[in-house]
């Protein structure tokens, strides 16, 4: 839902009408269309080099209605298994949408125990991605420097917001045909080509944030296609996109009190207030500070809000940013702030993916008086993110493409799921992983009460990976439970500790996935 975050960053810091659970073999109204097999060769990536990665694309229909028309091409990565009892091929979605895969096929080595080895891991860009042709550009200087604040509390500052919303979605049009077909049902049936592709009767499939989203479409469309699927951080379909982004804006208000008293705990530390509370005053002064004089030049209001939900996202990088504001308070250290905005900041191409597939997966809400009237309310109760977040999603009011009807999620076709969700995560709130379950009965949820990160299996959380392994070795889900809860919990990874109090900090996780915003 707003801002994408780096797929296996190398920094601590870095969201069309079918029918529901047609045949395995055919959506009805499009045509059978059968890829030509992918050929193979050196990945341009070091990293995907030296993991024995080997690279391709995969062609594709524009428009799955017309499989003989104008192809694009999706650029795919393959780590193939390594042990003689083959399980399959394992595509892997990151999130966003908007977020690059291609290097996620390294994923299957931080599986404990070696149970990844028994897969080929496949990485992909989906459509408009990164690396995939051709790849969305709209205007590459949307994510600049001392950015007018978010919460409009002028009517000339809402018209320069909705301004710059309408000159983002013109730019964008430039896509020309593209934009057309960037819906996730779109992308569903590219997975589906790339099944095909690969020459294997049904997929596994990991997914982080959007992608468990994605995941849920596949599933729906495909349901026999599915053999297993992990999904960590889901989407409640039944939100997608608009309420689902106002809900986040409530969530994220809460977690980043959560930090602020994280924060306050350690003030013989950083010195920035000894509660919660008088941490949460002294952010939003130097908030106003900044919209009077940006820190640097640079880092204004805009930045100084952007900077911070990372700390709502994710535990791992706590440190890092009350470190940077530490010293912005008692040093004027403007240069780590920046240096964290810019690794947090968004890009053209996944800002220009997560708008074109959120503004037409479903129609917004078409006067901005309701997202006005909308906004103010949920900003009454949660002030620190609500307008960037109403900002970010703004194209969407004068999107170009014609906006699809979202998929009717139905998992009761499927053979099985393991759902992974902290129960404070606020990217995709925990209510959205028990429909999940809902919805697809063959299905098991990991819960972990109190933990606030978002879509982070597979770094280093034991009780949550090795039943992972279990799963993608045997098949093995937890046992399913009565009523709506959790099938079964583990604890969050620990908060952080700052090296200066009293012992060494833990060393940070790297996050395995991006972050739907």
């Amino acid at each position: 839902m707003n801002k994408l975050v780096s797929a296996l960053a190398a920094t601590v810091l870095l969201s069309g009408a079918v029918v529901a659970g047609g045949p395995a073999h055919a959506t009805p109204g499009v045509p059978e269309f059968d890829p030509a097999p992918i050929t193979w060769g050196a990945c341009a990536s070091a990293g995907l080099r030296r993991a024995g990665a080997e690279c391709g694309f995969l062609e594709v229909p524009l428009d799955y209605r017309d499989p003989d028309g104008t192809k694009i091409s999706l650029a795919v990565s393959r780590v193939r298994h390594t042990t003689p009892d083959f399980q399959g091929v394992m595509l892997v979605n990151p999130g966003g949408p908007g977020g690059s895969g291609l290097t996620l096929s390294v994923l299957g080595r931080h599986v404990p125990h070696g149970a990844g080895a028994s897969y080929d891991w496949i990485g992909f860009d989906p459509r408009g991605v990164g690396a995939s042709k051709p790849a969305l550009a709209c205007d590459p200087g949307r994510f600049g420097y001392n950015r007018s604040a978010y919460v409009p509390t002028t009517p000339e500052l809402e018209q320069s917001h909705l301004a710059s919303a309408e000159a983002y979605a013109n730019a964008c049009a430039r896509n020309g045909e593209l934009l057309e077909h960037m819906k996730t049902t779109d992308s569903a049936r590219d997975m589906e080509s790339l099944r095909k592709a690969l020459g294997q009767e049904q997929i596994n499939y990991y997914g982080f944030s959007y992608g468990t989203y994605l995941g849920q479409v596949y599933a729906t469309l495909f349901p026999q296609r599915v053999r297993r699927m992990v999904l960590d951080g889901n989407v409640d379909p039944r939100k997608v996109w608009y309420q689902a982004n106002l809900d986040q804006d409530v969530a994220f208000d809460r977690n980043i009190k959560i930090y602020f008293d994280w924060v306050a705990k350690y003030d013989a530390v950083y010195h920035l207030g000894t509660s919660g509370d008088a941490v949460e005053r002294l952010w939003y002064e130097q908030q106003e500070q900044l919209t009077r004089q940006p820190a640097g030049g640079v880092i204004g209001p805009a930045e100084w809000t952007d900077i911070f939900l990372q700390a709502g996202y994710y535990r791992f990088g706590w440190t890092d940013i009350a470190e940077a504001f530490s010293g912005w308070v008692h040093r004027g250290d403007w240069q780590a702030l920046k240096a964290l905005y810019d690794d947090s900041a968004g890009d053209d191409n996944g800002y220009a993916v997560y708008a074109a597939v959120q503004c037409s997966d479903v129609r917004w809400p078409a006067a901005w008086a309701k997202w006005r009237a909308d906004n103010w309310r949920t900003h009454q109760r949660a002030p620190f993110e609500t307008w960037a977040n109403a900002w970010y999603n703004a194209p969407c009011l004068f999107w170009p493409a014609k906006p699809g009807i979202p998929v009717r999620v139905d998992g009761t076709k499927v053979a099985g799921a393991l759902l992974i969700s902290e129960e404070l995560d606020a990217a995709t709130p925990f209510e959205g992983s028990l429909e999940v379950r809902r919805l697809f009965p063959r299905s098991a949820l990991i819960g972990e009460p109190g933990g606030a990160t978002h879509a982070d299996s597979l770094n280093g959380n034991a009780c949550v990976d090795d039943q992972v392994a279990d799963y993608l070795a045997t098949g093995k889900l937890p046992a399913r439970k009565r009523g709506e809860g959790p099938d079964t919990t583990c604890d969050p990874l620990p908060d952080p500790v700052p090296a200066g109090a009293g012992r060494a900090e833990p060393r940070a996780a790297v996050p395995a996935a991006s972050a739907w915003r």
